[in-house]
């Protein structure tokens, strides 16, 4: 039900700012539904986290000084979930997204965080990482790898460009992947992990604190900072929790048009502006209903299956391939991995590793290509393209994607392989999260009603949380200027 004037016309909210975006109407929060029904609303958010850090970064960090430096992946999935619940937070009163919201505050908030997801992704390295591990599998030469790399990024474009309800697919497909992922590790974990190489992930964790500054040393401090960022999904990539959750049909999310393909969808051209809730008990009821539910899904679904693949895939490495400080940081570690595994199990088990880390990054891809064109189609559309009839949400979002498609199928071509900037790269979406960890501090204090604030123990929380992106953020600048770009790589 939404609150009207003496005049019959809605009223309009005062809680949320209106000077540089339009003022929204209030609005009941609907009636939630059982748990169930929105199981896997973090699911895409969980898919993207798979190539980075559960694959590629953590397992190597662990080749290098062993397995009681897990304690900070697991800080950092943990850090990652107080922010995406903030996250939640804003999208659920308003159903707006979180860059909407902070647009509302600063209106080149929107523009900034577009250029803050833009600008790390346009280098395809999932798409080539994932070709390359393809060949792996049918034992095919380099020279396939552009070519690989190049019909699987068209193969992701088609198949979002004819979706109906494009987050429906999304959920679909990579919900599927997750669950072979998953299947993987559990028989890895059977076959070839060790008992003491669990234990050392409890009984090393106490020394590797005092060993910190020396670790940064060896490992680099970009390295480790961008593992601990992406442990989980990390960047701009937390802040599309607010799209996937009001797709889902959550909380005020469920007044909101979905984004659906051009082609076979229907569109709606307006902005995707919210409403807001106003304060009554049953207001408050249904917050305190959906509070919950949001929070058991995304600790299910998020913090609980990402602690179980990087402890595990970290574990695995441990246990088949120990500790080597010689071995590659890239694609030739997996491998590398891959053939140990098949010495300790079964020439098949080698096969079956590189299937599982070719869906991971592929899984990645998928994730990357659609947080940034649903960030970007969203933060454009309700600024700058906000009086267009023509540029839709669901057409800024298309634009988007096939633009990355073909940039970054050039990039493959080139043959270019910049692995300092990719490093660089993942370091700078810890420069994106420091950002947007304190605006949802002043966001969720400043523009919510009373029952639904970040107040309590959470605030404290979060201010932790804050800290820790913007100390990192500063200490990296620092080592920059003291010792140059080139000793963060």
């Amino acid at each position: 039900m939404t609150e009207r004037s003496r005049s019959g016309t809605p009223a309009m909210a005062t809680e949320l700012p209106s000077r540089h975006l339009p003022a929204v109407p209030y609005a009941d929060l609907p009636e939630p539904q059982g748990l169930r029904r929105y199981l896997g609303a973090s699911v895409i958010l969980t898919a993207t986290a798979l190539g980075s850090g559960e694959l590629v970064l953590w397992p190597y960090v662990t080749t290098q000084v062993g397995p009681g430096i897990i304690w900070l992946a697991v800080v950092g999935i943990t850090l990652q979930f107080f922010l995406n619940m903030e996250v939640e937070r804003y999208t659920l009163i308003t159903g707006e997204t979180a860059v909407t919201g902070f647009s509302r505050l600063w209106l080149p908030w929107g523009v900034i965080f577009v250029l803050g997801a833009i600008l790390p992704n346009l280098w395809p390295g999932w798409a080539s990482s994932g070709a390359t591990v393809f060949t792996f599998i049918f034992d095919l030469g380099e020279s396939a790898v552009p070519v690989l790399a190049t019909i699987f990024l068209i193969s992701i474009g088609l198949a979002i460009t004819v979706s109906p309800v494009i987050y429906q697919t999304l959920e679909k497909v990579e919900g599927v992947m997750v669950v072979l992922i998953l299947l993987f590790v559990v028989a890895a974990i059977v076959l070839a992990t060790k008992a003491d190489a669990w234990a050392a992930v409890v009984t090393e964790a106490p020394g590797t604190v005092s060993e910190l500054p020396a670790i940064v040393s060896q490992i680099g401090a970009a390295s480790l900072f961008g593992a601990i960022v992406f442990a989980g999904a990390g960047g701009a990539n937390n802040l599309v929790q607010s799209n996937y959750i009001r797709d889902k049909g959550m909380g005020m999310g469920v007044r909101i048009p979905n984004i659906v393909s051009p082609i076979t969808g229907q569109e709606v051209a307006a902005p995707s502006l919210g409403y807001m809730v106003p304060a009554t008990e049953e207001n408050e009821r249904r917050w305190r209903q959906w509070w919950r539910i949001a929070n058991t899904e995304q600790l299910l679904t998020f913090w609980f299956i990402g602690v179980v693949l990087l402890v595990s895939l970290s574990v695995l490495v441990f246990s088949t391939v120990g500790v080597n400080s010689e071995l590659e940081s890239e694609l030739g570690f997996i491998q590398v991995e891959g053939r140990a595994l098949g010495e300790l199990i079964a020439p098949w088990f080698t096969t079956a590793f590189y299937v599982a880390g070719f869906l991971m990054l592929l899984s990645t891809n998928i994730g990357v290509i659609d947080y940034v064109s649903r960030l970007t189609g969203d933060s454009l559309k309700v600024t700058f393209l906000k009086d267009s009839a023509f540029w839709s949400e669901s057409k800024i979002y298309i634009t988007v994607v096939w633009v990355m498609i073909v940039v970054g199928s050039g990039i493959i071509w080139t043959g270019l392989e910049p692995v300092v900037l990719l490093v660089i790269s993942s370091a700078g979406g810890g420069f994106v999260m420091a950002f947007y960890s304190v605006l949802l501090i002043l966001l969720n204090r400043r523009c919510l009603p009373e029952f639904a604030r970040l107040k309590g123990w959470r605030l404290p929380v979060m201010i932790v949380v804050a800290l820790f992106y913007v100390a990192f953020s500063v200490f990296l600048v620092y080592q920059m200027i003291t010792a140059g770009p080139a000793s963060l790589a």
